[in-house]
């Protein structure tokens, strides 16, 4: 897994301040499912998911609420095969990451570090970048858990490593049609629980600008 890692490490840019796995991530379950196995490693993240589903979740810092971009790597030695993202229930992925906003006024109040109740809220936006399906890079879905969540389809269902690096502005205009509002949390999860596959992944320290 850490030959994988590497990869994906030396191929993103030096950066002074990306999201480090340093215990702050907390891992948030999904009502019955089993939790997936997540080790944090600073600079890295190595994920198993064994017909499990949950998230990876992390408060975004004050300073960096005004982020615009984001880059990341990720690598995957085993995954599961396409599914129908849109189709509730049956819609596994090797890997998604989740960037979400809200206003102002919900910023101040709400726990940014409590991510169920922060994705339910309804000034809440979130986009969730997902390697699996099959549609084309780049294909925005509504999300058929949430009416404020929506899908980036980047890379089709297989394995390999690849460097992430997103226009989060304009990916919320696409999605939402209007300009991102404070970005309060970004999450990282692996979704083999419907197919009842595997999949063995890292991730790197998501960069944020």
């Amino acid at each position: 897994m850490w030959c994988l890692l590497a990869f994906v490490l030396l191929a993103l840019p030096a950066t002074a301040e990306p999201l480090a796995f340093d215990g702050s991530w907390r891992a948030q379950g999904f009502l019955r499912f089993s939790s997936n196995d997540y080790a944090q490693g600073g600079d890295g993240l190595q994920i198993v998911s064994d017909g499990t589903v949950s998230l990876l979740w992390k408060a975004v810092p004050p300073r960096l609420r005004g982020a615009r971009s984001a880059s990341w790597g990720w690598a995957v030695a085993e995954g599961v095969a396409a599914t129908d993202l849109r189709r509730r229930g049956g819609d596994d992925r090797n890997l998604a990451m989740y960037f979400a906003w809200t206003d102002a006024a919900t910023a101040e109040r709400i726990d940014p570090a409590r991510a169920g109740r922060l994705l339910r809220a309804p000034a809440t936006r979130v986009l969730v970048y997902v390697w699996g399906d099959d549609d084309a890079r780049g294909t925005i879905q509504v999300s058929p858990y949430l009416a404020g969540m929506r899908t980036v389809v980047l890379r089709p269902a297989g394995t390999g490593q690849h460097v992430e690096r997103v226009d989060l502005a304009a990916d919320h205009r696409r999605a939402f049609g209007t300009a991102p509002g404070v970005l309060v949390g970004v999450g990282i999860s692996a979704d083999s629980d419907d197919t009842g596959g595997r999949i063995r992944a890292s991730v790197t320290a998501p960069d944020l600008r």
